[in-house]
């Protein structure tokens, strides 16, 4: 019934080309809403509740978002230096998107009179000032608790500028918005759909302010290349350079794998019309996807940059399988007068006899992409369904587009085309017949994937991800090494509430005397929030921050400590006493609170805040251990029940985010084994079949993890999913051999042998050269500057390499052993 509804179809050719010409079109139009997308946001869970607390976090502590601006100086002339910078932080303050900047210029100088305390806050000193002792100044701020490895390095060399940028508050609600809705007990899904509409407008919005303001910052600081090594990093410009990434990358694995594909086509048809057809139907299929995408909005991210190169990768893969078989249709035995019949025949006994191996060879790679839209992650569902739509459309222009260029051109097939043998497809018959070396080899491999997963890592350095030679890494590293580590963690302490005895002379401290002294006269005792600072509480504070601080994978460590102790070594190193703290933060002017106290106590919410930033390039860095190494001690050192502390930042997003793509792809392997395994009873009606068919992709699959764990490398959010693109990739081949080899056992009497020699020779040249491509098309991968991608490339090219081995050696092997009738 199906194949005379699509002969028929076949029947007009002409109507068909018009179809896909009028779409290709359409698509090429639309293609200029085609969207790259490679900000933080699209790398989160959305109901991750850490993430929502972040969130909230940063609302309560008024995080913005920040560059990160290096300044190393060629001159030693210090004076000239501070002219420079105040020069270069004057301009930065002039872009109307930046709130503040923290830097050595505005950094308060308080060793620079005797004065009292107050009086210098009233009267505050800055580095850029005249009579200010440059060098004194310096030393100072190295010293400083607060400003060391934040705003200048240890050795006095580099000095950092901090650009907070202004938040975006209309996107921002819109993300509380969400959240909101998200954490609420019956969702509103029409409230919910508006809201993702409107966010979708936003985010694009605010994409392109970040774009802005990169391309702003970097064409200012470029004016100061001459003076200085000087480098920008910070999410923001993170997040934008990837994009250029993102298409840098589809540009040269698109055109890479197409100039591969080229070779490979003239190496195995060596005609030109052979090679052009093929490539026409994957230009074809490319260009409705991206249409596709265009018209549905969807956006191409970090995850699914690479999926221009995978689809045609895959689709070639279709076209030659296709175009083998065509040519190996025997027409010797009819007789048609019309080389449009012969053709006709040819088209319909390679499609009769290919329809159903591609059919299901596409349904098992969409299987296995399908396991992706388990991860919760929005960007890695959206490359499983991208996918899917894409080896949909791959699949249609196969069997439409391809057929009707052949039949509307119908270009000769060279006779040595029909029947020449494949040298490869002979030495891997060989190896083959070697049945103990090939059983020796198939356990070694299995042996090798077990111990190797046992060793297996996820790991989230970001710095990692990228090139040596990029600015991204050269900024991160440079942050890294010199002002403090990269990636953000902090710690929100939270109190129990206490009743307030203001009799309580320990509570109170010591004198009031003392406090004038230190203060400065006329304070004011009416406002309880001084009574906040109990010693109970601030020594809890300087004793984990200490700790932190002794932690080895701790950067630049900042809380209420870091104040307390400048506060401290003014008042001749002794300690404050409770209420000396608490009238000390009533007198200090409101924009000095804003500053460097309000971003590390909330009185009003009873917790305090420790940040810190984690070294990101040290070597052997375990961030997961640390996370769970800092939770323990906090409650088995310092004695602190779990609900009194809570860990939160952009390290413990991202671990969430790899540790639930680790759980959601190794739990779905089976899933992915159990769903090609039902394809296969269907496809071959044996369950015998079926089971020898799937052994060696699930070798191969495991095999390539294994690899990645006894080579120590961390799992990744790309490399996370090779396992089941692979085995949902290499499972071709295997359903391609085996429905040759069903074939020729059932309609042809001659020895097992014979059948392998057939089935090498025949399917086996196109599993070769679809192979080839397939290994050679990800090796392209290395190309990136995105490591994880090179990663991907590489082995997922050496899980296919070891798939095409095991699918040509150890499957015929099984089939003569196991298989009969």
């Amino acid at each position: 019934m199906f194949g005379k509804f699509y002969n028929k179809i076949l029947q007009y050719p002409f109507y068909i080309l018009l179809i896909f010409s009028t779409l290709f079109i359409f698509s090429i139009y639309q293609s200029k809403n085609f969207e790259l997308d490679a900000s933080a946001d699209t790398l989160l869970i959305d109901n991750d509740p850490d993430l929502i607390y972040l969130r909230e976090l940063n609302k309560r502590y008024k995080s913005e978002e920040f560059f990160i601006i290096t300044y190393t100086p060629n001159a030693p002339n210090k004076k000239e230096t501070i002219k420079e910078l105040e020069k270069l932080v004057t301009e930065i303050n002039n872009f109307k998107w930046i709130s503040k900047t923290v830097s050595i210029i505005n950094a308060p100088l308080l060793q620079s009179t005797n004065e009292p305390l107050m009086d210098r806050i009233k009267n505050l000193k800055y580095i850029s000032n005249e009579n200010i002792d440059t060098d004194k100044a310096i030393k100072e701020l190295t010293a400083s608790p607060v400003y060391k490895n934040l705003i200048i390095s240890e050795d006095s060399k580099t000095f950092g500028i901090v650009a907070f940028l202004k938040d975006n508050k209309p996107y921002l609600e819109a993300v509380d918005t969400k959240s909101k809705l998200l954490l609420s007990k019956k969702i509103n899904k029409q409230d919910l759909k508006l809201i993702n509409q409107k966010l979708k407008k936003l985010q694009k919005q605010h994409s392109n302010n970040m774009s802005e303001y990169n391309a702003s910052i970097k064409k200012l600081i470029s004016n100061y290349k001459s003076k200085a090594e000087i480098r920008l990093s910070g999410i923001p410009m993170i997040a934008d350079d990837m994009i250029s990434f993102i298409k840098n990358d589809i540009i040269i694995f698109g055109f890479g794998v197409f100039l591969f594909i080229i070779f490979t086509l003239w190496y195995v048809f060596k005609n030109i019309n052979w090679v052009i057809f093929p490539l026409l139907n994957c230009l074809l299929a490319i260009t409705l996807m991206v249409g596709f995408l265009s018209t549905v909005g969807w956006k191409v991210t970090v995850i699914s940059s690479n999926f221009i190169a995978l689809m045609l990768i895959l689709t070639m893969s279709m076209n030659i399988h296709y175009l083998v078989r065509y040519m190996q249709v025997d027409i010797s035995n009819f007789n048609f007068e019309e080389l449009i019949d012969r053709t006709n025949f040819r088209i319909k006994q390679t499609s009769s006899s290919i329809f159903f191996p591609i059919l299901y060879a596409v349904l098992t790679t969409i299987c296995a992409f399908l396991s992706l839209i388990f991860s919760e992650i929005k960007p890695v569902i959206d490359f499983g369904w991208m996918m899917t739509i894409g080896l949909l459309i791959s699949f249609i222009t196969t069997f439409l587009f391809l057929p009707v260029l052949i039949k509307v051109f119908n270009p000769p097939i060279s006779e040595n085309l029909k029947s020449s043998d494949s040298k490869i497809a002979k030495i891997f018959l060989s190896f083959s017949n070697k049945n103990k070396f090939i059983y020796l080899t198939s356990i070694s491999l299995i042996i090798i994937s077990f111990i190797g997963i046992s060793k297996l890592k996820v790991e989230n350095s970001f710095i990692n991800y990228f090139d040596k030679n990029t600015e991204i890494y050269k900024g991160m590293k440079n942050i890294d090494e010199k002002l403090g580590g990269t990636t953000p963690l902090e710690i929100i302490l939270k109190f129990k509430t206490k009743k307030i005895n203001n009799d309580d002379d320990g509570f109170l401290g010591s004198n009031t005397n003392k406090e004038d002294d230190f203060l400065g006269s006329g304070v004011s005792q009416n406002d309880n929030s001084k009574y906040w600072f109990t010693r109970d509480k601030i020594d809890r504070i300087v004793n984990i921050h200490n700790y932190l601080d002794s932690q080895p994978e701790v950067g630049k460590v900042l809380s209420f400590s870091s104040i307390l102790s400048i506060a401290e070594s003014l008042n001749n190193n002794k300690k404050l006493g409770s209420l000396e703290m608490g009238v000390l933060y009533e007198k200090l002017p409101e924009n000095i609170k804003e500053q460097i106290i309000k971003p590390y106590i909330s009185i009003k919410d009873n917790e305090a805040r420790i940040t810190m930033r984690i070294k990101d390039s040290q070597k052997d860095l375990r961030r997961k251990e640390l996370i769970n190494r800092i939770e323990n001690d906090l409650k088995k050192k310092f004695k602190i029940n779990s609900d009194e502390f809570k860990l939160a930042g952009v390290l413990i997003i991202f671990n969430n985010l790899l540790q639930s793509l680790f759980d959601s792809q190794i739990k779905t392997l089976g899933i992915v084994m159990a769903g090609i395994f039902v394809m296969f009873l269907v496809l071959f009606r044996s369950i015998k079949l079926s089971i020898i068919g799937i052994v060696p992709n699930f070798i191969a699959a495991t095999f390539v993890l294994g690899f990645i764990g006894i080579l120590n490398i961390p799992l990744d959010m790309m490399t996370i999913t090779i396992a089941a693109i692979t085995i949902g990739i290499a499972v071709d081949n295997s359903i391609h051999y085996i429905y040759r080899f069903k074939f020729e056992k059932e309609n042809n009497n001659i020895e097992d042998k014979q059948i392998t020699s057939n089935c090498h020779q025949s399917v086996g040249k196109a599993i070769i050269s679809t192979s080839f491509t397939i290994i050679f098309g990800f090796s392209i991968l290395v190309l990136s500057n995105f490591i994880p991608t090179i990663y991907f490339g590489l082995f997922t090219g050496l899980a296919m390499l070891t798939a095409l081995f095991l699918v040509l050696t150890l499957l015929p092997n099984l089939l003569n052993k196991f298989y009969t009738n």
